[in-house]
Formats: structure tokens, C-alpha cells, sequence
């Protein structure tokens, strides 16, 4: 029988894998070279950088992190509409959610 070779990354080691199988989870990891998992956050970066950080000549780390700041805080999640959001901003559409679908809270502790 071949077994899967201990892996040194905590999500997906024995451990963890246990874990979610407990509690009847499934993980959602890719294998190593698919950028599935990871295409949101690899699409925000893009952004960023796109909208962002090619547009301005840094005077040091300070003024990157500032305005990187200000971009995500004030500008991606206030104002720039998303369109898998139904080109809303996520602030936006998170109280449009929460409003039409109220989060329960589990009697489970």
C-alpha cells in the first residue's frame, strides 16, 4: 500500500487532516502547482499593485505601508466596486448580507 509521505506544512499534516475529519470537514487545499486555492488573494495583489504601488515612487517603507494602508482600509473595501459582488464594495455588500441573511449562533459549546 502507498501511503502519502508526512508533509512538513501544518495544514496538511496527519494532525490536521484528523482534525477536520473529526468534525466532519473537508480542507481545501490544492495540490503543489495549482493556484486555485489561492486566486483571490493572487487577483487582490494584482490589484494592488496594479491601482497602487506602480503608480507611486516610494520614499521608504513608512510611506509604502501608509498608503498601502489606505488603499486596502479606505479605497478596496469602501469604495472600488467588486464585480463578484454585484459591483458593490466589500463593506457594502457585507451589510446587504448580513441584513438578508442574519448569522445564527450555534447552542452547541
Amino acid at each position: 500500500m502507498l501511503r502519502r509521505p508526512v508533509e512538513s506544512a501544518q495544514y496538511a499534516s496527519e494532525a490536521h487532516r484528523a482534525l477536520l475529519s473529526r468534525h466532519g470537514l473537508t480542507g481545501s487545499m490544492s495540490r503543489k502547482g495549482n493556484c486555485w486555492d489561492n486566486a483571490v488573494m493572487e487577483r487582490f495583489f494584482l490589484n494592488l499593485k496594479r491601482e497602487r504601488v506602480w503608480q507611486n515612487d516610494y520614499a521608504n517603507h513608512a510611506e509604502a505601508s501608509r498608503d498601502v494602508t489606505d488603499y486596502i482600509v479606505r479605497f478596496y473595501n469602501n469604495v472600488r466596486l467588486h464585480s463578484t459582488l454585484g459591483y458593490l464594495p466589500p463593506t457594502a455588500y457585507e451589510r446587504q448580507t448580513a441584513v438578508q441573511h442574519p448569522i445564527e449562533v450555534s447552542e452547541i459549546t
